[in-house]
């Protein structure tokens, strides 16, 4: 046990890195959790790492508004809905197998990899000035999906929240950035309560990843 514990702590290490500054830290964590406990359900393995991905978005969320300018309404709006698809998508997945769920969650920690890896102009779209009302829809749409795709499957979730708030909203890097970690903040804490009421949680795992 103490093995793995090393390892899902170096990869929590290198998740929480990665995450703060771009999002993506599921890429890291969630492969090295379903392949060091590969004993335990989907479900399981995938509440367990919330814990670790809750602490390490929040320390990044509390350092982005100390600094950047947010846009309150549109956050607050988000980060309810998200919360609410996030705990829907973790309640999905305890329902499904882990015979079903591991080559879909493998599948898509490829595509969103390549995804990823291949976007050179990631953080360099045009500024776009879109009214509020439209921000909000196009923000409230946005975070049904990404809600309910991070308590389903996870990975990835952070980028396509800094790709949405750049593309779509047309904030610089650093501003996308800061929104996407509340919105996140958001999701883990929707399947967070999930997980931890219905027993998917591996707190002997989970903590000293957080810490």
């Amino acid at each position: 046990m103490t093995q793995q514990i090393i390892i899902l702590c170096i990869a929590a290490f290198a998740a929480g890195f990665i995450d703060a500054i771009v999002g993506g830290g599921g890429l890291i964590q969630t492969p090295a959790t379903l392949i060091t406990l590969p004993q335990y359900p989907v479900a399981t393995l995938l509440g367990t790492t919330k814990i670790p991905s809750f602490t390490g978005t929040s320390i990044a969320a509390y350092q982005y508004a100390k600094r950047i300018q947010l846009k309150w309404k549109l956050l607050a709006i988000m980060c309810g809905i998200a919360l609410i698809a996030a705990w829907s998508g973790s309640y999905c997945v305890s329902l499904v197998s882990n015979r079903f769920m591991k080559p879909i969650i493998f599948g898509m920690l490829i595509l969103v990899a390549i995804y990823t890896y291949s976007k050179k102009n990631f953080g360099t779209a045009d500024a776009k000035s879109i009214d509020t009302k439209k921000e909000i829809v196009y923000g409230a749409l946005f975070a049904v999906a990404i809600g309910f795709y991070d308590g389903f499957i996870g990975p990835g979730a952070g980028s396509f929240l800094v790709v949405f708030f750049i593309s779509i909203l047309g904030y610089d890097f650093l501003k996308a950035s800061a929104h996407a970690k509340f919105v996140n903040l958001a999701t883990n804490t929707g399947s967070i309560l999930f997980f931890a009421k219905s027993g998917h949680i591996l707190y002997q795992f989970a903590l000293p990843m957080a810490a």
